[in-house]
């Protein structure tokens, strides 16, 4: 499968959205974007889609608003990830920028990502 690519304008909508999140750094992943907090990724571009990681109950609550899908390829969709309806990214994104505060606060409360060495070991 070729990996699908976001537009300047899904870029900058992207970074827009997630910079400026308290804590939150946002990454160059695969020739798409990625949100991270503690070293854990929060949000995800994939293409023009937008995928928050959340809670199970606001995954459920999410996936229930008309346009929210699984996020990601297809025949792998991530499992903790929602995409957002796309017409939040044509609106005025205040729906989009409280999910995306939901998104943070739930990974935030997630284990310390540690990096692993060339080897393995953990950093």
């Amino acid at each position: 499968m070729k990996m699908p690519t976001p537009t300047e304008a899904d870029k900058i909508l992207f970074r827009r959205t997630f910079s400026d999140l308290p804590g939150a750094e946002v990454k160059a992943m695969f020739g798409n974007l990625a949100a991270f907090i503690n070293g854990n990724m929060f949000a995800g571009l994939f293409g023009s889609d937008i995928g928050l990681r959340l809670s199970e109950v606001d995954r459920v609550s999410l996936s229930g608003i008309a346009g929210a899908g699984a996020f990601g390829p297809p025949d792998r969709p991530m499992k903790e990830y929602v995409t957002v309806p796309a017409a939040w990214r044509e609106a005025s994104h205040v729906d989009l920028e409280a999910w995306a505060e939901r998104a943070l606060a739930y990974t935030a409360t997630l284990p310390l990502k540690v990096k692993k060495t060339k080897k393995g070991t953990r950093a």
